[in-house]
């Protein structure tokens, strides 16, 4: 099930997203800055936001999550993780569904995202949601930001993606 996130939903993200990076390092890319965990106070703030979706398994509670925020008229994909011991079960694309939903919903013009190019659970992944990767050129300007950020902080091989609504 996906839902919105609550506040008692808290303490387990820290514990999903240090999952989902190990994901990173079993395919032999580790994460280049050591991420996450996220900063103190940075789930209160997103969860504030409304833009935090949680995937509930019945027995083991929360085991995926999706941040984003929203950017001019689009939503941007902050994060999405979901442990290893969940992944391959479809929460990954309902978390994904459940955001393009609500930005429908919203009227909104697009979602977009940076992610790693050649990892399979990355950029072809989010292709197959009908997502496009972005040349330079058409890159909007959070999008190019986003992905200078990610390139000082060592990680390689990154694209922006963007799925028109």
């Amino acid at each position: 099930m996906i839902r919105p996130a609550r506040p008692s939903d808290i303490p387990a993200l820290d514990a999903i997203e240090q999952s989902g990076a190990e994901t990173f390092a079993a395919y032999g890319e580790p994460l280049a800055d050591g991420s996450p965990p996220a900063a103190p106070g940075h789930w209160e703030a997103v969860l504030a936001s409304g833009l935090l979706w949680i995937a509930d398994h019945a027995e083991a509670g929360p085991v995926g999550f999706l941040a984003a925020e929203r950017v001019g008229g689009g939503l941007y994909v902050a994060e999405v993780d979901v442990t290893m011991a969940h992944q391959k079960h479809g929460y990954g694309r309902r978390l994904m569904r459940a955001a393009i939903d609500w930005a429908r919903g919203e009227g909104l013009s697009d979602v977009t995202l940076t992610t790693f190019r050649d990892i399979p659970w990355n950029a072809p992944f989010y292709a197959s949601l009908g997502f496009v990767e972005l040349a330079d050129a058409a890159m909007p300007p959070h999008l190019a930001e986003h992905l200078a950020d990610e390139a000082e902080r060592g990680f390689e091989g990154r694209c922006g993606m963007r799925l028109a609504l």
